[in-house]
């Protein structure tokens, strides 16, 4: 755009009206009053001429000006165009970021919602297999307290199961958590016999049986230490009159008898003797565990008798045996049947509760 001053356009001269001539005055007053008006003529031509040239210095200024704002307003236009094309542009690129997180918020939503439906089961599962775990612990606690009333192992396998609930701390285990402390107190508040100890002390017993000598086996003294040997035919023959009198007091042996003798038992007998009294030891434990206590008693009983009948009673071996089937015999036995069916059927109902739920 062209900002440079405007040149004054050329006009032409503008004539100006010739005023009509008053009539001629005599003498020097028509003259006077002729150049009076050529003055004053002269005067309205400048004033004219000054009020159109500063006209058109003020149209010329205006119509720069003009020029130059509406120059400024073009490269504003053009300026606001180019910045409204940055801004559609800006608009469509957050237009598509934007769609593309509205997908990804939708696959998040979408992974949200798996991953508490998997949470849920999981949880589920978990829950599942820590009651399914605790019941089979449970399980085999009770097994070897019917069996072999072993009631620490009972109370150690509740302590546990009460353990791992308290650890999960989860409001739907409180009924099976409330069981489980009820027999564990029931299992601390009965006075019951140590059953494990006494089925060791027997099966020490048992294992002693082939070791007791049985009443007729007596062993001969131990040979009397040779005679220092001496030079000379009768020492020599003292020796042989010494060593042949020592062999014929062996041949026989007096005793003095002071109770019934036990009877002497072939080999075969013996044999079959100290199985019958292992079986009847190894029937004494089996009643024992099975909480029989007549029965008990009474193989321990004819286990003894046999012990003192056809054993060395005055051996150690047989004494401590006895002693141990003596004390076992005299130990005051309270074989109640001893359940934690309490923490069985509670859990067994955690999980048919469950089942029903989540079919």
């Amino acid at each position: 755009m062209d900002t440079s001053e405007p040149k004054p356009r050329s006009d032409p001269p503008v004539e100006p009206a010739v005023a009509p001539e008053p009539p001629a005055a005599p003498g020097a007053p028509g003259l006077a009053w002729r150049l009076l008006q050529v003055l004053l003529l002269a005067a309205a031509l400048g004033a004219s001429g000054w009020v159109w040239y500063d006209a058109r210095l003020r149209a010329g200024a205006a119509e720069a000006s003009l020029e130059r704002r509406l120059g400024a307003m073009q490269d504003e236009a053009r300026e606001a165009r180019a910045a409204a094309r940055a801004s559609q542009d800006t608009v469509r690129d957050l237009q598509a970021k934007l769609a593309v997180l509205d997908g990804r918020l939708a696959d998040t939503q979408s992974q949200q919602t798996t991953l508490e439906t998997l949470y849920q089961e999981l949880s589920r599962n978990r829950d599942e297999w820590q009651i399914a775990e605790i019941e089979q612990v449970l399980a085999i606690a009770d097994q070897q307290l019917q069996l072999t009333g072993n009631v620490k192992a009972a109370l150690i396998a509740l302590q546990l199961a009460e353990a791992r609930l308290a650890r999960a701390d989860r409001p739907q285990f409180q009924a099976v958590r409330r069981a489980i402390a009820r027999d564990i107190e029931r299992l601390k508040s009965l006075p019951t016999a140590d059953l494990a100890g006494m089925s060791r002390r027997l099966d020490t017993v048992i294992g002693s049986i082939d070791a007791l000598p049985l009443g007729g086996d007596v062993k001969p003294a131990p040979p009397a230490p040779p005679p220092p040997a001496a030079g000379g035919a009768g020492d020599a023959l003292k020796r042989f009159g010494s060593g042949l009198w020592r062999d014929l007091k062996d041949l026989v042996v007096v005793r003095r008898v002071e109770a019934p003798e036990p009877p002497l038992l072939p080999a075969p007998e013996a044999y079959y003797l100290r199985e019958n009294l292992r079986l009847r030891l190894l029937n004494a434990r089996l009643e024992l565990v099975s909480r029989h206590p007549a029965a008990f008693a009474q193989d321990l009983k004819v286990a003894q008798e046999w012990l003192a009948r056809y054993y060395e009673r005055d051996a150690p071996a047989t004494r401590e045996a006895l002693d141990a089937l003596k004390a076992l015999a005299q130990t005051p036995l309270r074989l109640e049947p001893l359940s934690i069916s309490d923490s069985l059927e509670a859990v067994r109902a955690f999980k048919a509760q469950r089942e029903r739920a989540s079919g």
